[in-house]
């Protein structure tokens, strides 16, 4: 009975003094170039439907600009089974191959905001989403960087 005691306590004591490894970048793991900017969007899960075509007509028209411009390289809509109340349901996904664009540009940007125009008026924009606010939410708007592990 003592010796279980005490190989419990020193076992106990050893994995309070033991320190985690340290992970290091290059060496473990190495970040990829550019980034992924993920909107996560709660959906009711009646109009998911819904929400996929109207993205279809007002995004994917202006990601294949902005990836025809160098922008971004990959885009993608991904679509949980299952809902989960307060949870995103759909993930809007853009993949920028360099931080670099986050700098503003004025010509660029402006041109790319008349292309988009001419693509979708602002008015038809506007009404082609303005059903959105009944059946979604927006939880998550951020920027990932994707990394590589070591073999």
């Amino acid at each position: 009975m003592k010796r279980t005691l005490c190989l419990t306590i020193g076992g106990i004591a050893l994995a309070a003094i033991a320190v985690p490894a340290i992970s290091e970048v290059y060496v473990d793991y190495t970040p990829q170039k550019g980034y992924w900017n993920i909107t996560a969007v709660e959906v009711d899960p009646n109009h998911v439907d819904d929400y996929l075509a109207g993205l279809r007509r007002t995004q994917v028209p202006g990601f294949e600009l902005l990836k025809k411009r160098g922008m971004i390289d990959d885009y993608k809509f991904i679509v949980r089974r299952g809902h989960v109340k307060e949870s995103p349901n759909v993930l809007i996904m853009t993949h920028s191959p360099s931080y670099a664009f986050e700098d503003p540009d004025k010509a660029r940007d402006q041109a790319i905001e008349k292309e988009m125009l001419a693509q979708m008026s602002k008015k038809d924009g506007d009404a082609a989403v303005a059903g959105y606010e009944k059946y979604r939410t927006l939880m998550d708007d951020s920027m990932w960087t994707e990394v590589s592990m070591t073999k």
